[in-house]
């Protein structure tokens, strides 16, 4: 430990000055004593003449001319020694100069010129790289730490550079690769074989003894990482993984972090390829609003938005502590970035324009919703409030105050809804839509279902009951839901944006619907938990309003793809303007007057299919433990 306290006390770049300089100085005379050596009649060689200092002046110009100075021997690699090679012939040609200028080189001779440079870049390179290694091996020829032996399944990149880092810690000692790949199979990584393939897994990790395994396969696709975490789990290990190649590029994860495998890597799907081009051209220098900013949609809406060089930004949130966490964010992470964050209720017309009126948005994405479809069977009130006419009274000020775009979020419980929730957000849809026809501002609806870790969603609560020792709730043993990330739910919210010309009803590609009961199997086995034996899950019957599988289009809205994959347009349905207005007059004086029976007939007037299954949610099958 000594040498490194020495080293630390000097500073860096002066140690790393002072070493080029010694080398310099030592290259130049050692090849000068050797070429004179040779000579019938020796020349004595001046240590520190004239001619060294003028050697050591132009070598010193071209280490800094080239940035030599500016790499880090800690991460010494070949552009470095490439770099050394250069400012090494380039010195050798400066020097010649400068001396041709001094004396005309009539005491140099030119093998001198011609071997300085070779010997100097072996000087200059091998103490970098043997620092390097020095530090990657870490030996501190001192009692260490037993290691704990990993088992690396991916030799790729990923791979590579994790076995890099995992090298610095004394606590890891990687004992092997498996690939898939069978042209890797006896090659070596870094000195680390490649044992063989993933499948083999249960028996070399026997073998190897392993006491750790890491899945460093961040591109691997769901079924993939499912593959690769059942064989994981077999061995009785625990296990890592490394994270996505999205969550790194995001900044959500560094590149070689280590991580428990968590259900989203299982959910996975393949990475979202945005226009950002014609997103960016879209939003860069506008005024963009978001209401419900605070909440899991708004909130990731806000950190998208914000990146993409906006005019301003407002947030909108009838919650105190979410707006005030996301706006303490936005400010840390962006600091150049007019931020307005505005504590109200869009259901309030006067908090409407009045933040219009100041923000003066063009753009806006209005997240705002109650979206918990159990409490808002027995709500009708709050429920049509909010999403309904809280959605008209930002729709009305958007259109007052000549906003260009209005998107709204929906979901895909509006399509067919058995919910309270569901049918007001459909309600807010054909207010969108056929207002479009009536306003010059583009009026754009969104629809997808579930998002990961949402607040209040079926993954933040698996997680608690896991945490709690069970039991873990299911409603129906059939139940299925679709998935996707937050992040990837908001950029194609974006994306959307951007195709839409007005009217539209966007649905996006939500992929396979995953069985609620399989989510939860796994995520007591990611907990290091057994089924039954440690955490039982218990089935409780389907809750009033919710349905045992999610529609993402109606029958009578034909759709069509978009320019983008994951995108697809459905066919709007109209509904008569004038019906429609006399219905929402109607509901307003209703929520006035707390009236939640006629709010409920107004819902089935305007939606037909809503009052059929509505009717079907009375008889609610209830189950017991699994």
């Amino acid at each position: 430990m000594l040498p490194r306290r020495a080293v630390a006390a000097i500073h860096p770049r002066l140690a790393v000055v002072a070493h080029d300089t010694f080398m310099v100085w030592l290259a130049w005379t050692a090849v000068s004593m050797m070429r004179w050596s040779l000579a019938p009649n020796p020349s004595p060689v001046s240590l520190f003449g004239p001619e060294v200092w003028i050697v050591i002046a132009a070598q010193g110009a071209i280490f800094w001319w080239t940035g030599l100075y500016k790499g880090l021997w800690r991460f010494a690699s070949l552009p470095d020694l490439w770099n050394i090679a250069k400012a090494a012939v380039l010195g050798a040609l400066v020097i010649a100069m400068a001396l041709a200028i001094y004396n005309r080189l009539e005491t140099v001779p030119r093998t001198v010129l011609v071997v300085y440079p070779l010997v100097l870049a072996l000087l200059l390179g091998a103490p970098r790289l043997l620092y390097r290694y020095w530090k990657d091996s870490r030996l501190d020829f001192v009692a260490r730490a037993p290691s704990e032996r990993v088992l690396v399944l991916g030799a790729g990149k990923a791979g590579e550079a994790l076995v890099r880092d995992l090298r610095r810690e004394n606590r890891y000692a990687v004992v092997g690769f498996l690939d898939d790949n069978a042209q890797l199979r006896g090659a070596r990584v870094h000195g680390v074989p490649v044992l063989g393939s993933i499948d083999q897994l249960p028996q070399l990790a026997r073998e190897t003894a392993a006491e750790m395994l890491v899945i460093a396969m961040p591109a691997a696709n769901k079924a993939q990482m499912r593959r690769a975490v059942d064989l994981c789990e077999a061995t009785g290990l625990p296990f890592r993984t490394v994270p996505r190649l999205e969550d790194v590029v995001a900044g959500r994860s560094s590149f070689n972090e280590l991580k428990e495998v968590a259900i989203e890597d299982l959910l996975g799907r393949e990475p979202v390829r945005l226009d950002w081009t014609a997103i960016r051209t879209r939003l860069a220098g506008r005024r963009v609003l978001v209401t419900g900013g605070g909440g899991s949609i708004g909130s990731e809406l806000c950190r998208q938005v914000a990146r993409l060089g906006v005019e301003s930004l407002s947030v909108l949130d009838q919650s105190e502590y979410n707006l005030y966490t996301i706006e303490q964010e936005l400010r840390r992470d962006y600091p150049d970035l007019l931020l307005n964050a505005w504590l109200g209720d869009c259901g309030d017309a006067m908090t409407c324009e009045r933040v219009f009126a100041e923000a003066r948005p063009e753009v806006v994405f209005h997240a705002a919703a109650y979206k918990h479809v159990p409490l808002l069977q027995g709500q009708v009130r709050e429920a049509f409030r909010n999403n309904v006419l809280g959605t008209r009274a930002v729709a009305e000020a958007a259109d007052r105050h000549g906003t260009d775009s209005f998107v709204l979020i929906s979901t895909d419980k509006a399509v067919n809804p058995t919910s309270i929730m569901g049918a007001c957000k459909r309600v807010a849809e054909l207010f969108c839509q056929n207002f479009a026809q009536h306003s010059r501002t583009h009026f754009i609806t969104v629809r997808f279902g579930n998002v990961l870790d949402s607040a209040g969603s079926v993954v933040p609560r698996f997680r608690e009951q896991i945490r709690a020792g069970g039991p873990v709730t299911v409603t129906h043993p059939e139940i299925t839901r679709y998935f996707m990330t937050i992040p990837e739910a908001c950029q194609l919210i974006l994306q959307a944006a951007v195709l839409g010309q007005g009217g539209e009803i966007f649905a996006l590609d939500m992929g396979e619907p995953v069985k609620i009961r399989d989510l939860a199997e796994q995520m007591i086995r990611l907990a290091g938990k057994h089924e039954g034996s440690d955490i039982a899950i218990v089935y409780t019957g389907l809750r009033p309003g919710e349905k045992l599988f999610e529609e993402l289009f109606h029958p009578q809205e034909r759709y069509t793809d978009t320019a983008h994959a994951k995108i697809f347009l459905a066919q709007p349905r109209s509904m008569a303007w004038p019906l429609l207005t006399a219905q929402l007059g109607k509901a307003e004086a209703a929520v006035r007057e707390f009236d939640q029976e006629t709010l409920r007939r107004i819902l089935e007037q305007l939606l037909p299919e809503f009052a059929v299954t509505e009717a079907a949610q009375d008889n609610v099958v209830t189950f017991g433990p699994r």
